[in-house]
């Protein structure tokens, strides 16, 4: 079943873990609309539509021509995302409010399992670290992608318009941005004549829409790109659908868990472990497309 970290961590009676998990969640505004499918096994194997069958007009008695579609079969992999939390004993003990030491080190902990994550989701290359998951940036394919120029480009309006148009069917369900990226487009709709559209969202939170699409400014999305002769200073943009079938979902197994080991044998400290089953799969390629190239 599909839900996202918000839903996933209302279920959940243990105090600590939904901590952790609205931790996480709170972290990255991406994994607040981001949904997960449960995965038996260490991966999903599922089939992405290649080519559609072909359909014809036909008189009276004319012999009919039979169609199927072509799938590409393909695999995603969970990989083992985590990390240790130790509290050292001393300051345990002698802390004014013992729980407060212990949950500050988990929350750092999680904080940073939640920016791995996210880290990955854009930027990950398997070929690069055989331990972590191919993020979008190597996943969407060159028919989804878009390039604001051979060398780069400056953003335009016509631009986002494209890459959106990529997305089919219907428009996608979120852009992806980084700051920079945000004010620029933000200037472009002023000198425009228009502002971008301020509404709440889901969750409450005040947020930015394009052309009815809410914008997801992410600090993962990197400013040092490389496009052509320009190099470190370009970025991306991501348009992108969730769920199965017509876009992008994440993938794990068990949902994040947090485990007590316990004492250390080394040093005066008790540790607790984060871990996630995670990984990510792009369901649909027509359900995702980027804007590559974008300068300054």
């Amino acid at each position: 079943m599909a839900m996202t970290k918000v839903e996933s961590a209302k279920l959940t009676q243990d105090l600590l873990l939904r901590g952790v998990v609205e931790t996480v969640v709170k972290e990255s505004q991406l994994l607040q609309l981001l949904p997960f499918l449960e995965v038996t096994g260490t991966a999903v194997t599922y089939n992405r539509e290649a080519t559609m069958p072909a359909a014809a007009f036909y008189d009276v008695g004319d012999t009919w021509a039979e169609a199927t579609p072509t799938f590409t079969q393909v695999t995603a992999g969970l990989k083992i995302l985590g990390g240790d939390a130790d509290v050292d004993n001393f300051l345990q003990a002698t802390y004014a409010t013992p729980h407060d030491i212990e949950a500050e080190a988990i929350a750092s902990r999680a904080k940073a399992v939640a920016h791995a994550y996210t880290s990955a989701f854009y930027n990950g290359d398997s070929a690069v670290d055989t331990k972590s998951f191919d993020g979008l940036t190597k996943a969407i394919p060159a028919g989804q992608t878009l390039a604001a120029g051979a060398n780069g480009g400056q953003l335009t309006l016509d631009l986002v318009d494209q890459v959106i148009d990529l997305v089919k069917p219907g428009k996608p369900d979120a852009l992806l941005i980084s700051k920079r990226t945000r004010r620029k487009l933000s200037a472009l709709r002023r000198a425009s004549g228009n502002l971008l559209e301020t509404d709440v969202n889901a969750f409450g939170q005040r947020a930015l829409f394009y052309d009815g699409i809410p914008l997801v400014v992410d600090e993962f999305i990197s400013d040092t790109q490389t496009k052509g002769t320009s190099g470190a200073v370009c970025s991306s943009m991501y348009a992108l659908k969730f769920g199965q079938g017509v876009g992008v979902m994440g993938l794990e197994h068990g949902g994040i868990q947090v485990e007590r080991v316990g004492e250390l044998e080394t040093k005066d400290a008790t540790r607790t472990r984060i871990k996630w089953y995670a990984g990510l799969a792009v369901f649909s390629e027509l359900g995702v497309s980027r804007l590559e190239g974008i300068l300054a």
